[in-house]
């Protein structure tokens, strides 16, 4: 039984890019740059994969990772990895998102040592340079607290600089605490396996932020910062972005 383990939820249907953990980058699929980049960057974790359909678990069991077919109705990623933890029976989990080909063993083990202390839930964050990113919604922000841990997530450019108002630029973007949420997470086992009991939260459902239901049934999550670029593949845009960040190599 693994202390700590990474589990990878895999939904084979995708609404912006349909399948897209399927579609082929240099000839191989999405889901594979995944696996063989998390492999390389934290060989010291297991590493599972918690899919949905036979065709996912076929293209990671064929490079010899571990899948775990879970069901399909599952209405997130964290009910797909509570499932698959049942198998697996990890005391902590690190939830990499299957579509996060630059995710870094730094990152992996910043959640990791974040999920050792007795707060049950983590995730990163890193600092926006940009305005446009900022106001961005798809971009979504976290408030952090003095010690580290989640005040909030929002759509919403949190905190809003009031007294700039349209005068708001980069610049101070980059120089306040302006925090973009990446879509890395960790938990204590009987916090996941408790996660799709607890009630939706109200905030929860107008942001559409599965985070907020953890805060608004009083837990807590503590939030690393990291430096290290991601791109999250949830377009033909973003997977064009990061083949174009492999340069000339054909590795992730």
């Amino acid at each position: 039984m693994p202390t700590t383990a990474i589990i990878v939820p895999c939904r084979l249907e995708s609404t912006r890019f349909p399948r897209k953990l399927l579609h082929l980058i240099r000839g191989k699929p999405l889901l594979l740059w995944v696996a063989e980049r998390i492999a390389a960057q934290a060989p010291e974790f297991p590493l599972y994969f918690a899919v949905d359909d036979e065709r996912l678990r076929a293209v990671v069991a064929a490079r010899g990772f571990k899948a775990i077919l879970t069901s399909p109705a599952h209405a997130s990623g964290t009910d797909r990895l509570a499932e698959a933890n049942r198998t697996v029976q990890a005391d902590r989990i690190i939830n990499v998102q299957a579509d996060e080909p630059l995710v870094t063993g730094r990152q992996i083990r910043e959640l990791a040592r974040l999920i050792n202390g007795i707060v049950p839930m983590a995730t990163l964050a890193t600092p926006f340079r940009r305005l446009v990113d900022f106001n961005n919604p798809n971009q979504v922000k976290v408030v952090i607290r003095r010690d580290g841990r989640a005040l909030l997530f929002s759509r919403a450019s949190l905190p809003f600089p009031r007294d700039l108002g349209p005068a708001t630029d980069d610049a101070w973007v980059a120089a306040n605490p302006c925090y973009k949420h990446l879509g890395l997470y960790a938990y204590q086992a009987e916090l996941l396996e408790k996660f799709s009991s607890l009630p939706p939260g109200r905030y929860e459902q107008i942001e559409r932020l599965e985070q907020l239901r953890v805060l608004e049934n009083g837990y807590d999550i503590m939030v690393g910062l990291t430096q290290d670029p991601t791109i999250g593949v949830d377009t033909w845009e973003d997977a064009e972005c990061f083949e174009r960040a492999l340069g000339g190599g054909n590795k992730a």
